[in-house]
Parts: C-alpha cells; sequence; structure tokens
C-alpha cells in the first residue's frame, strides 16, 4: 500500500500490524447509515454523483472521517425522508454507525457528527404506480 495514512488497530503486533485505511471506515459508516430508515440517500461530490451513474456504487459517498491520536471524528452528510423526525433519525444513524463501528473495527471514536443536507419529497406519480 502506499503512504497514506492508516489506523494501528492492533496493540499487539507478535503475529505482525493490523492496520485499517480510512476509506474503509467511510465504506463501514456508509452502509451503516444507509440501513437507517428515513434516510434517502448520502451526499457526495460531483465525480462521485457521475461515476454513480455510470454504475459504479459508492458506499462511502458523504463521508469524511479524520483521524486523531484521541480516536476518529466522522462527518456525514445526508438526505433524509420527507417527513421523518430528524432529530431521531440523526441519533439512529449515529447510533448504527457507532455500534457497527466498534463491532468490526474496535476502534474509539470520538464524534460522529450528522449534517442533515437535504429531504427528499418523493414524486405523485411514483406513489400512483
Amino acid at each position: 500500500m502506499d503512504d497514506k495514512q492508516l489506523l494501528n488497530v492492533s496493540d499487539d503486533e507478535s503475529l505482525g500490524k493490523v492496520e485499517i485505511a480510512p476509506e474503509v471506515i467511510e465504506v463501514i459508516a456508509g452502509i451503516a447509515a444507509n440501513e437507517v430508515s428515513g434516510v434517502a440517500n448520502m451526499r457526495g461530490n460531483i465525480a462521485s454523483n457521475v461515476s454513480e451513474k455510470f454504475g459504479k456504487k459508492r458506499h462511502g459517498k458523504g463521508i469524511k472521517v479524520e483521524l486523531m491520536d484521541e480516536g476518529i471524528k466522522i462527518d456525514l452528510f445526508t438526505v433524509l425522508d420527507y417527513g421523518v423526525s430528524v432529530p431521531k433519525v440523526a441519533q439512529k444513524i449515529q447510533d448504527s454507525i457507532r455500534t457497527t463501528l466498534r463491532n468490526m473495527t474496535a476502534l474509539e471514536i470520538l464524534e460522529i457528527n450528522v449534517h442533515v443536507v437535504g429531504v427528499q419529497i418523493e414524486d405523485k406519480a411514483e406513489d400512483k404506480a
């Protein structure tokens, strides 16, 4: 792997090192967030939206991971379904990400910041279909 910043997960190096790339944490957090009821989609940049149109699904879209000495900080940019309780869904997103990352990586999570950047309203035509 190149010289990207990696998280050292294991203090016991008797068998070797275990390191996790920040992109892996983005993917895990993205999948955990998308499993929450009320999340319409994640907000990415233009490049990720274009690549998604060509069939390449990116699970880490809309998630920024910041590595710190004390732990990790996650910023998540999401679009919610119309009519859901924003505070309740945001809390469920935080709980889902925290639980999933703790079970899969045993990393210390400092913050999970949920930024609601939009609301998706379903088309009336879709309701009739």
